[in-house]
């Protein structure tokens, strides 16, 4: 299994006594953040960034010590909230279902434009995470958190583990290498197919699906963890596949991100991790090889990324294959296409059994409400 990024898995999850605190309402992204950073799914970070490791995340992708450290993991509030927090020093962030105490640092203003620049790439509004940070409030409070309570463990919650469980079900299934396969939408075959050759050199693989806020459009949560399910019970051998939640929001940030992706699932123990062509992107604001490209510049990682082209289905082949493999041309060849499996089920159609397991596409066909409004 890989090391923690940074050496250590951070465990903040014992708490002191909150009684008394002043609460400070928090939302659900504030509140998962505060979990994950508890847990250690994002160490070697103990708590929301100060001024001088953020400012280094935005020019240079790494934390001010040089760790790796792609995307901006910090709470912000108004002026007044902002003095409030600093003046009681620990505070309770209270979010829609679990809470953290804050035990607060410093309090600081950040250019949103300038950390938009420098995560996303452009400052356009029309990028779902520049138009995200431009929204902030812009004043930060940085400090360690502390686990306080968690969400129940109904719904899309019950398949979410820590890295320390994670860790432990791995080395229980006997993995010594395992690939981490990101995704934010259900699955069709081609995932499928990746996942599959993944295990075919390695122990096995770790799907691992985004639960949180997603733009609108994409597939609901539900309905990903509900087709990953079925696809999973119906088509894998058993002790090679794990899938378990991970409740963050996406950033669309593209290669910024991809590298988040990775270290995230480098603390949950994964030795791989599958990306493909513009991964975490949207619309076009990243070239398709960006996210690959970019792991030249974070050699240290302990965790390897496999990249794979872009695949189609070949009606001549009778399989899938990609740009060098299949002779035949754009007449014979299925393409999957997010955009047009969503256009699909919108209007009520279910892909080819070649691109979408019949039962996987009943789902989202049975779904009242499939996608994010």
């Amino acid at each position: 299994m890989a090391a923690p990024h940074g050496g250590r898995l951070v465990d903040r999850t014992s708490c002191p006594d909150t009684s008394g605190m002043t609460e400070v309402r928090v939302g659900a992204e504030v509140s998962d953040d505060a979990e994950n950073i508890a847990d250690g799914i994002f160490s070697p970070l103990e708590g929301f960034l100060g001024r001088e490791d953020l400012e280094s995340v935005v020019d240079k992708g790494r934390l001010a010590g040089g760790l790796a450290w792609t995307v901006p993991i910090v709470l912000d509030v108004g002026a007044e909230e902002a003095a409030r927090i600093i003046d009681a020093r620990d505070v309770l962030l209270r979010g829609p279902s679990g809470s953290a105490v804050l035990h607060a640092e410093e309090s600081y203003k950040f250019d949103r434009k300038r950390t938009a620049l420098g995560v996303y790439g452009t400052d356009d509004p029309a990028h779902p995470g520049v138009a995200r940070t431009l929204s902030m409030n812009d004043v930060l409070v940085s400090g360690r958190v502390d686990l306080a309570s968690r969400p129940d463990g109904a719904g899309t919650r019950a398949r979410r583990m820590p890295p320390s469980r994670t860790r432990e079900e791995f080395g229980r299934a006997g993995w010594r290498t395992v690939c981490a396969f990101q995704t934010r939408n259900p699955p069709h075959v081609a995932h499928e197919m990746l996942q599959k050759a993944s295990i075919t050199t390695r122990d096995g693989v770790f799907v691992n699906p985004i639960i949180g806020r997603k733009k609108p459009g994409d597939f609901a949560d539900d309905v990903i963890l509900r087709c990953y399910e079925a696809m999973i019970s119906g088509y894998y051998p058993e002790n090679r596949c794990m899938l378990g939640t991970l409740h963050t929001e996406m950033r669309y940030a593209g290669p910024r991100e991809a590298i988040h992706h990775a270290i995230m699932r480098q603390n949950y123990g994964c030795t791989h991790i599958i990306i493909g062509r513009d991964h975490a992107g949207v619309g076009k604001f990243y070239p398709p090889t960006a996210a690959q490209e970019i792991f030249a510049d974070y050699p240290e990682l302990d965790i390897e990324p496999v990249f794979f082209p872009a695949f189609f289905y070949c009606r001549e082949c009778l399989t899938y294959a990609a740009a060098g493999t299949c002779p035949h041309g754009n007449d014979s060849r299925e393409q999957i296409s997010g955009t047009a499996l969503r256009e699909m089920f919108q209007a009520g159609r279910a892909p080819s059994k070649y691109i979408m397991r019949p039962e996987v596409a009943q789902i989202i066909l049975d779904h009242p409400s499939p996608f994010v409004a």
